[in-house]
């Protein structure tokens, strides 16, 4: 493959993932946690691009609470255990709530819905059930995590130490296991952001360290929606 091509194939990966609504949300979204961490709390400009870039987000979103909804009502896969599904429905409840009443609070910020102390409520009240569905995926990522490994050792006692890396089942697996970690390790972040967006421990989770935390946080999501390369055909 020439350097042309490649660079064309390169560009068109960046195509892909900047098409992508939710991949534009989350680099919107670490620049907003990226300014509430510069401002910390503090009037100036970090925290004007801070709330404008908020704002803009809630515009995303807007109808996102849909999807949630229908993987509230759509079949689990045979074999998962009940408790996984529980947390896994139960996080989709709460993050399609979160989303729906995020979209009040968006046309109460715009003035078109007149009532500021219900929207205010409302969008408190959405942050505790994103913070809720933060708590339910962590639990579900820590469930499917030992379900894994479990499967894993039982893998590794029919093959040597030398052969489970080349065993095409054991690298899947490896690769799940990898994937569940790191959003498992995101949705404890995100737990800690809402906290601090809540000030339920203001001393603690100040502004500046859920503008941290948050950018981390939304880093994570930007790798988790990185298209996969395509695979290069061998001659």
């Amino acid at each position: 493959m020439s350097t042309l091509d490649a660079t064309r194939a390169e560009l068109a990966l960046v195509v892909l993932y900047l098409n992508k609504a939710e991949a534009r949300d989350k680099i919107c979204r670490a620049i907003q946690y990226g300014s509430k961490f510069l401002s910390n709390g503090e009037p100036g400009t970090a925290q004007n691009v801070d709330k404008n870039t908020s704002l803009a987000r809630k515009v995303f979103r807007l109808f996102k609470f849909v999807n949630d909804l229908h993987a509230l009502i759509s079949p689990t896969p045979q074999g998962t255990p009940l408790p996984i599904i529980v947390l896994g429905k139960s996080k989709n409840a709460l993050l399609s709530t979160f989303l729906f009443l995020d979209q009040i609070v968006w046309l109460g910020r715009t003035g078109i819905y007149k009532n500021k102390e219900r929207a205010e409520l409302l969008g408190r009240i959405s942050l505790f059930c994103w913070m809720g569905s933060s708590v339910c995926s962590s639990l579900a990522e820590l469930a499917e995590l030992g379900r894994l490994s479990a499967s894993m050792k039982k893998l590794e006692k029919d093959l040597n130490n030398t052969e489970k890396y080349q065993n095409e089942q054991y690298s899947s697996k490896l690769k799940q296991s990898n994937a569940r970690t790191l959003a498992l390790v995101k949705s404890s972040i995100d737990i800690v952001v809402a906290v601090g967006l809540l000030q339920l421990a203001p001393k603690k989770v100040t502004p500046r360290v859920t503008g941290g935390l948050g950018f981390i946080s939304s880093l994570i999501s930007c790798y988790q929606l990185l298209p996969s390369p395509p695979k290069s055909k061998t001659p």
